[in-house]
């Protein structure tokens, strides 16, 4: 398996958590906010620049307001080309 961060399936992943926020309709800004970090940091992770680790992927969930396990289930969906049509996600309460 590749290890470039710009793998096929680190391209799905991305365009996954970028494609949620805007369902959202969450800013840059805002999710950074929900995360203690900085703009910056939303964005290089939405670019791929930097990479998540498991418990920073889930904290983007909970920031974003969707349930961690539904995340990681449309991902290994669309991951293996079964996905058909819009994904759905629990939302949970982010307070």
């Amino acid at each position: 398996m590749e290890k470039s961060i710009y793998s096929h399936d680190y391209s799905i992943f991305l365009d996954q958590l970028r494609r949620l926020r805007a369902s959202k309709s969450l800013t840059q800004v805002q999710i950074a906010e929900r995360l203690n970090q900085t703009q910056s940091f939303v964005s290089k992770v939405e670019r791929g620049e930097r990479r998540l680790d498991v418990v920073e992927l889930r904290a983007f969930c909970r920031a974003l307001g969707i349930d961690f396990a539904a995340f990681l289930t449309e991902l290994e969906s669309r991951l293996e080309g079964s996905t058909n049509g819009a994904a759905r996600y629990e939302t949970v309460d982010c307070d």
